[in-house]
C-alpha cells in the first residue's frame, strides 16, 4: 500500500490496521507512545480521579443532550 509523502510527514510511518465489517482504517502509531500518552493526558496528571470522573460524566451528558437523549 502506498501512503503519500505528505500523509507520512503529517502522521508518521507506522500504523495499526483496524478492520471493521465493511472497511479498514489505518491508525497512526506515535514514534514515542509514552510521550504521546503524556501529551494527551496533559492537565489530567494533576487531577484527582473524582475530578476526571466528573468531567467525563459531564461531557457524556452534554453529548447526550446534543443528540436528544435525556438519560
Amino acid at each position: 500500500m502506498y501512503i503519500p509523502k505528505d500523509v507520512r510527514e503529517k502522521y508518521g510511518e507506522k500504523y495499526h490496521i483496524v478492520t471493521y465489517e465493511d472497511r479498514i482504517e489505518l491508525v497512526p502509531v506515535a514514534d514515542d507512545p509514552l510521550a504521546a500518552v503524556r501529551e494527551a493526558a496533559g492537565e489530567l496528571r494533576d487531577a484527582s480521579t473524582e475530578d476526571i470522573r466528573a468531567d467525563i460524566e459531564a461531557e457524556a451528558k452534554a453529548e447526550a443532550r446534543e443528540k436528544g437523549d435525556d438519560r
